[in-house]
């Protein structure tokens, strides 16, 4: 129960904030949602099922509302505060902006801090290394320490870098990195669990460590939603605070199965394994000899056996593919008949789905030994690891000679790790019950042909329940669109929470005044949108809708049709338009703001992901433009698994998940348009399929009360 004190507390920090924001209106919505967020986490409702799920609409301010629900309560009980985020943009804004306005006029008194992975930081120690044999001729340890070997600019970047994380202008992170950091220079000097260790005396003054003492210290910790996944798949608390003593705040949670999805899947690729697999016998060795102590004679010696047997079988699940490559791999497209079978032209990949996730017997009997094999050699590279950390910190073994075999072990361990990770998806029996897992390979042909082997979860409701909602002090999710057509029970499917299991569920308004200041207008076009013809219509009709406002953003759902978009208008109406891609994000907005600002009009395209967390308050958006409604073609095989599944229940893939999809994205993209109270504008939708398709009803009554207007 709450107890008039903290009431009190609550009140008091509410109005606090009221008297030093200008233009505070109080707003009944965010009073109830307050209310109802400390209400729910204090155990008012259900004292087990401390779990709110909100939608709440844009202007609502619902991060001052979920802050000052669930942060007086928490200090009050000795909890922590967990906010995860989708987008680095809501991460910033809660850091430098939210939290530190209501830390200092709400009369709260706690600490935040943004956390970040371990692999986000640098590893001070292996930026030395890398510094030192980058610029030697003697490559001794480049072996292992450049997967690629660094050019002259690399290793120019690296000196850089070493020289700004000395002298203290740098604090480490790749965030904060002034320019873009090659993936494989990044890969071999980020801080790793296996290697980078507090314990190690030359690493106490690694960046990940100091960012985890002031992790300690904080009363709100600000994360996103993959460094969320990454403690819970750990057991929670081995990153963040233990999930019994934290409420999680989960903002932008539309995004949370998606992210759950990715994290719990696993891709190997067979010949690549094979090569490292090769090697890993005389890391074995060579620590072995390190330790001196005769305990590390057995693993070493079984590690070796398990490898060359491990060689073994990876072997012959290539030798299988290659002898079914006429049945899995098309030689030309005319012959793509098969539904298993999807094109991506990305880099000529072929790629074939396992149909019902079911794979061919041998491959499952290779699986479970694979599965075993990996699992034997993970215990055996541990004990040696934990051996050389041991004559390390004794004293027996120097750590610069350690050091490189440390790392070396580190990436073996991680690659271990996911390979038996991926053999036990490969060798598991799905259940009746549920969802059978997705399975499928793709043949690769970049530098040389290998094979990708992946698995992934269709459904993760089952996951976030078992390593979240059943463990968690209490959780609020939260985003301006978590309904889709209007209901709740597809995200509630989604993320594995019921109806009546003690969960609450509220939905608020956006205060704005949809009727009176903004307009959705449905243009009257001549073509369906995947028609032909119809890039040539928008061509030919967009000008006049951009003469709508003098600041326009034109949403499309291909970058294709965007630039042929673009091309004609620049060509033939002497347009000036801003481009996603052509420009960085951050760019576009400050040339846009910039010409908004000097009263010139000012066109920005984009597609998908300038539909959600793009803010343009006030005059900087007056126009808003969705060419098509965004429905999304199942392309991953994870997409195909899941409305294949559908479809074998005897449901129809395109209602059940299709279309609410669409309904969130479409209600997102409209949510670019009014941003304030104040603001005015127009929403133009160029897809005759909201009139035309029985589901356009469906989309159009799911969208804010706009004063609809229907071309005639």
């Amino acid at each position: 129960m709450l107890s008039d004190k903290l009431k009190q507390a609550i009140r008091q920090a509410y109005k606090a904030i009221g008297e030093n924001l200008t233009h505070f209106n109080p707003r009944k919505q965010q009073t109830l949602l307050i209310a109802e967020i400390a209400k729910t986490l204090a155990g008012e409702y259900s004292k087990d099922r401390k779990i709110i799920t909100i939608e709440a609409g844009t202007g609502t301010g619902k991060s001052l509302a979920y802050s000052l629900g669930a942060i007086p309560l928490a200090l009050a009980r000795d909890k922590k505060v967990c906010i995860s985020t989708a987008t680095v943009a809501l991460q910033e804004q809660l850091v430098d902006k939210d939290l530190p306005f209501l830390k200092k006029y709400a009369g709260l008194n706690f600490d935040f801090t943004l956390a970040k992975g371990r692999q986000r930081y640098v590893c001070r120690q292996k930026l030395t290394l890398a510094v030192t044999t980058g610029s030697g001729n003697e490559p001794a340890q480049a072996g292992f320490t450049f997967a690629e070997k660094p050019d002259a600019k690399d290793i120019r970047t690296l000196n850089k870098m070493h020289k700004a994380l000395l002298d203290g202008s740098w604090l480490g992170d790749i965030d904060s990195w002034e320019t873009h950091l090659p993936q494989h220079i990044w890969h071999q000097v980020q801080s790793d669990k296996h290697s980078c260790l507090k314990n190690l005396s030359e690493h106490t003054h690694c960046p990940f460590h100091k960012a985890r003492e002031t992790m300690d210290q904080a009363h709100v910790l600000v994360v996103n939603h993959s460094l969320l996944l990454a403690d819970l798949e750990l057991g929670g608390g081995k990153i963040l605070s233990p999930p019994e003593d934290t409420f999680y705040i989960i903002d932008e949670a539309h995004h949370l199965p998606k992210v759950t999805r990715d994290f719990s899947s696993a891709s190997i690729t067979l010949k690549g394994s094979i090569e490292w697999l090769t090697k890993l016998r005389d890391t074995g060795d060579k620590m072995a000899k390190l330790i001196k102590s005769k305990n590390s004679i057995s693993p070493a010696l079984k590690l070796g056996d398990d490898c060359q047997d491990l060689l073994v079988e990876m072997q012959k699940v290539i030798n299988f593919i290659e002898a079914n490559a006429n049945v899995y791999f098309l030689e030309n497209e005319s012959s793509a008949q098969n539904n298993n079978f999807t094109k991506n032209s990305k880099n000529d990949e072929q790629v074939y789905r396992f149909e019902n996730g079911i794979i061919p017997q041998t491959l499952k009997n290779w699986a479970e030994d694979l599965q075993s094999l990996s699992k034997k050699s993970l215990s055996h590279l541990n004990k040696l690891y934990n051996g050389l950390i041991e004559a390390v910190k004794d004293g027996d073994t120097q750590m610069y000679v350690a050091e490189p075999l440390l790392a070396e072990a580190g990436f073996m361990l991680q690659r271990l790790e996911n390979l038996q990770s991926l053999w036990f998806m490969y060798a598991k029996s799905d259940s009746d019950k549920g969802a059978p897992m997705a399975r499928w390979l793709e043949k690769i042909t970049l530098k040389r042909q290998d094979y990708l082997l992946s698995a992934s979860p269709i459904e993760v409701g089952f996951t976030l329940e078992n390593m979240l909602w059943s463990q968690c002090e209490g959780a609020v999710l939260c985003s301006a669109t978590l309904r889709a057509l209007n209901s709740f029970d597809h995200f509630r499917f989604q993320v594995g929470l019921k109806n009546n299991d003690g969960s609450q569920y509220q939905q608020v308004d956006s205060p704005f005044d949809y009727q009176n200041n903004s307009q959705l207008v449905i243009a009257k076009m001549d073509n369906e949108a995947s028609a032909p013809e119809f890039t040539d219509e928008v061509i030919a009709k967009l000008p006049k809708y951009l003469k709508q406002g003098n600041a326009s953003l034109v949403l499309f759902s291909s970058y294709w049709q965007m630039n042929k978009v673009a091309l004609a208008l620049r060509e033939d109406h002497k347009l000036e338009i801003m481009v996603q891609g052509e420009l960085s994000r951050q760019q576009i907005i400050a040339l846009h703001k910039k010409r908004c600002d000097d009263n010139k009009e000012s066109i920005i395209f984009g597609t998908q992901s300038f539909s959600e967390g793009l803010d343009l308050p006030g005059d900087y958006l007056n126009n808003l433009i969705i060419t098509k409604l965004p429905f999304s073609v199942p392309t991953s095989p994870v997409e195909q698994a899941q409305a294949e599944y559908v479809t074998a229940k005897g449901g129809n893939p395109f209602m059940t998940l299709s279309v609410p999809d669409t309904s969130k994205k479409l209600v997102q993209a409209c949510g670019r348009l009014l941003r304030n109270e104040m603001d005015e504008g127009v929403i133009t939708l160029l897809d005759k399929r909201v009139v035309t398709k029985r589901y356009g009803k469906q989309l159009l009554d799911s969208l804010p009360p706009f004063s609809r207007v229907f071309e005639k």
